[in-house]
C-alpha cells in the first residue's frame, strides 16, 4: 500500500493514515462515550504523550493489519477510522473495525460506507473468503447497519465486562 492509496466511494473515501490525524485519534480515544462503544479504556495521556506513540504506530505498521482514516466526500473531514486486523491469508479472513469519530456524522451512512469500502476491497483485492467483526450485544445501531450490508450473527462472545455479538460474511454472500 503506498501514500496515494485510496478506495472512494459517495459519502467516503478511506484513506491511509497520516501523521496529521493524530488530533482527532486522540480526541475521539479520550471521549467516553466513544471509548464504551469501542470496549475500550478511555484514553488517559496528553497528546503531547499520544503523539510520538502515534507517529511511531503510522512509522511500523503491524504487518497483519492496515488502518484506514474514513475522509467525508464533500468537506474532505477526517470523521472516522476503520480497520482490518488479525489477517489470515492462510484462512482467507480478518477481522474488521469502523468508528465514526465525529458524531455529527452519526446516523448518516458514513459508517456502512466505510464498512462496504473495506469488506470490498478485502474481497475483491486481496482475496480473502470471510470477513468478520463482533460488536457490543447492546449496539442495536451498528448491528443493525452490519446487517443491512450482508454480515449475519454466528456467535456471541464475553471479554471482562463486556458481551459481544459476533459477525461475518463470506465472499459467496457478498453481491457488490
Amino acid at each position: 500500500m503506498n501514500d496515494h492509496f485510496h478506495i472512494q466511494g459517495k459519502k467516503v473515501t478511506l484513506r491511509q493514515k497520516k501523521v496529521n490525524d493524530a488530533w482527532n485519534d486522540y480526541i475521539w480515544r479520550a471521549d467516553s462515550e466513544l471509548a464504551e462503544l469501542d470496549a475500550a479504556p478511555r484514553l488517559n495521556m496528553t497528546f503531547e504523550q499520544y503523539e510520538p506513540i502515534h507517529k511511531e504506530d503510522l512509522r511500523y505498521p503491524t504487518p497483519r493489519s492496515k488502518r484506514f482514516a474514513v475522509i467525508e466526500n464533500e468537506g474532505e473531514i477526517h470523521i472516522g477510522n476503520c480497520m482490518y486486523y488479525d489477517l489470515d491469508s492462510q484462512k482467507g479472513q480478518t477481522e474488521i473495525g469502523v468508528m465514526i469519530g465525529d458524531k455529527g456524522f452519526w446516523d448518516g451512512g458514513y459508517g456502512s460506507e466505510a464498512v462496504t469500502l473495506l469488506t470490498d476491497y478485502l474481497f475483491n483485492e486481496l482475496k480473502l473468503e470471510r470477513v468478520y467483526l463482533k460488536t457490543l450485544d447492546w449496539n442495536i445501531r451498528a448491528q443493525k447497519a452490519f446487517t443491512k450490508i450482508g454480515f449475519s450473527q454466528y456467535g456471541w462472545s464475553n471479554q471482562g465486562r463486556y458481551k459481544f455479538m459476533l459477525m461475518e460474511i463470506s465472499k459467496d454472500k457478498w453481491d457488490l
